[in-house]
């Protein structure tokens, strides 16, 4: 039987909702629930991109209050999204779920205004902060003039080491956005250096080099135009494999970073908040509060505050929809000192967010967790279903008794894959399962197998015998069998996720271009849909 819609709300209804007065009311979590590249090709602007594909993984980490409004967002065409959402949350004790009547055809049709792209709110409010402080920048031909004749200045990187590692501009160094003000006095304790920052595009360099302005530093600050993108596209060469990183801090350079931050704070009024109260906050029923701990990767896998959730301070602007998904919400941000939890505060106020605080560490216990984030995975212990291992699979397939159906995300599946395995999206089973082979067992992978776990009761719905590799995917590598690579077998389209420009093809010079045409846009767009709440304090 088809699990039956939530009520529903027209698109005046959603965006009155949206506009909601804060702060202590107002809260809302809007979930797009259709796969990410499908949601990229249109949206709300305030939409939060949770596929129905993984939304036993993240729910809990984007949603943690039960009782919170959630308005469920897709296509005219998607119903069957909608109910299966809705038919999950509530299971998952979700109370107050609602969906958008018509989908976003509706919304279009009643002269609202819909986006392209992802995380559209951070993208759009970086060139607003350029718009509205004059943020200086400079060309690619010029800095590579200025490096050729030997120029005093610094290029740093306000990208995570990933994405520096792929491509940066020679010299560079790669130092997160939230480093930025906390390490400079390092990098660059000559005020006559030019400090030059840069991203792939527009929004981190724009963001980052206005930090290191806000936050006073005596040297000359740039973002690098269109970011590595705009250097690929003057036709320079990037270096690729890098990792040059920011060395520790001096006590000297964090002290002057401690005195800034402390500056910062008073210009923005970014306020403080001590570990009784957050813990007040955490247990109130009526609403949501997130402990953000803004420092490097390693640094929380380390030791972080009981329950604190790792959302690296340059990418949290970046890409607050990733982190955040209550819009109202509570936000705390915390650090060793203070510093990049202050600055990265200082633009989240800027972005709109009215109730966001940085956690005064003095306050906070001495105990911490180590290890990655491992949020709650919702209805897992429910599963039930045979397993197979990799030894097992091996040979099935040898005999021609299995296919392999991958539930992985498709970059991670055309970076490696049991070969012969079929690329498949977890929210169009059943029925996607007729475009594979026949054969007598339908076995299930993912990356560590808990993806496909979940999806194993929707998969027995094509009626065919189906088992679940025990690990999934690193299973079978780590017992030393091969992957292939490339999108070799596809049931489905790469839809479950959004390519940047480079992702698949390294050269391609007009997706860039477009890319870095839409970011410039986005300003006009915002100003057309009206919901956004962007604070100016030149």
């Amino acid at each position: 039987m088809a699990a039956a819609m939530p009520r529903s709300l027209t698109p005046r209804d959603v965006r009155e909702a949206i506009l909601a007065p804060g702060p202590n009311g107002g809260e809302l979590a809007l979930l797009d629930v259709r796969e990410t590249g499908v949601f990229s090709r249109a949206h709300l602007l305030f939409a939060v991109s949770l596929p129905l594909s993984r939304l036993e993984l993240r729910i809990v980490s984007m949603v943690p209050r039960k009782s919170v409004a959630i308005v469920l967002c897709a296509g005219a065409e998607d119903e069957c999204l909608i109910a299966g959402a809705a038919e999950k949350l509530g299971r998952f004790g979700y109370t107050d779920i609602a969906y958008l009547q018509g989908g976003i055809e509706a919304w279009r049709e009643t002269g609202y205004e819909l986006f392209s792209g992802v995380n559209v709110p951070s993208k759009a409010f970086g060139e607003f902060v350029e718009t509205v402080h004059g943020t200086p920048h400079i060309k690619a031909e010029a800095l590579n003039a200025m490096k050729a004749r030997g120029d005093d200045l610094v290029i740093l990187d306000s990208r995570p080491m990933n994405e520096f590692r792929k491509m940066n501009i020679p010299g560079g160094i790669d130092v997160p956005g939230a480093e930025l003000a906390y390490r400079v006095g390092d990098i660059a304790p000559d005020p006559d250096t030019l400090v030059v920052v840069n991203c792939a595009g527009r929004t981190r360099s724009i963001i980052g080099a206005q930090s290191l302005i806000n936050a006073g530093i005596p040297n000359r600050v740039v973002a690098l135009e269109n970011g590595t993108m705009g250097w690929h596209l003057a036709g320079f060469e990037l270096e690729q494999g890098c990792e040059r990183v920011y060395a520790e801090n001096s006590d000297r350079g964090l002290a002057a970073a401690r005195e800034r931050a402390e500056a910062v704070a008073a210009r923005f009024g970014v306020r403080r908040v001590d570990w009784k109260t957050f813990l007040e906050w955490r247990d109130d029923a009526a609403r949501t509060t997130y402990l953000l701990d803004v420092r490097s990767p390693e640094e929380y896998r380390a030791g972080h505050p009981p329950g604190a959730k790792p959302a690296p301070g340059g990418q949290l602007v970046q890409a607050t929809d990733e982190y955040v998904g209550v819009r109202g919400a509570r936000l705390v941000l915390t650090d060793d000192d203070g510093v990049r939890a202050t600055m990265s505060a200082s633009w989240l106020i800027q972005m709109g967010w009215d109730d966001v605080f940085v956690l005064d560490g003095s306050t906070v216990p001495a105990e911490r967790e180590a290890g990655p984030w491992r949020p709650p995975i919702l209805g897992i212990e429910d599963t039930t279903c045979e397993t197979v291992s990799a030894v097992e699979l091996k040979t099935a397939l040898e005999n021609g008794e299995a296919v392999v159906c991958d539930l992985a995300g498709s970059l991670a599946y055309r970076k490696g894959h049991i070969p012969g395995a079929w690329f498949t999206i977890r929210s169009r089973l059943p029925g996607n399962l007729s475009k594979l082979p026949d054969s007598t067992v339908l076995v299930l992978t993912s990356k560590h197998g808990i993806l496909a776990r979940l999806a194993a009761e929707e998969a027995l719905a094509s009626g065919r015998a189906v088992k679940v590799l025990d690990g999934g995917t690193d299973a079978w590598a780590a017992a030393g069998y091969p992957l292939e690579d490339g999108f070799a077998y596809m049931a489905d389209e790469p839809e479950d996720r959004w390519y940047k420009p480079y992702d698949l093809d390294e050269g391609n010079v007009e997706g860039m271009r477009q890319y870095l045409t839409w970011e410039v846009d986005l300003v006009g767009q915002i100003e057309r849909d009206g919901t956004a709440r962007f604070r100016s304090f030149t």
